[in-house]
């Protein structure tokens, strides 16, 4: 999925921000907790204020991404 969301990433520059959570960074354990993350690959769609508008779990198509991020950029 890296290719497809990288992808993505350059698409929506600008207008959304990506960032990548290491899951076996222990750095990173409360911010797994507070998602409540628990099998990769995961993705979250967070608003400004980092609640999470949607997630998803194992395999995503870019077509589920994008119709999420024009739901939520309008």
């Amino acid at each position: 999925m890296a290719p497809m969301v990288h992808g993505l990433e350059a698409k929506y520059f600008g207008r959304i921000a990506f960032s990548y959570l290491d899951a076996d960074d222990s750095q990173t354990d409360e911010f797994q907790r507070t998602l409540g993350f628990y099998y990769q690959p995961e993705i979250y769609l967070l608003d400004a204020n980092g609640n999470v508008l949607q997630k998803w779990v194992g395999f995503t198509s870019e077509q589920e991404l994008e119709e999420a991020f024009a739901h939520y950029l309008q």
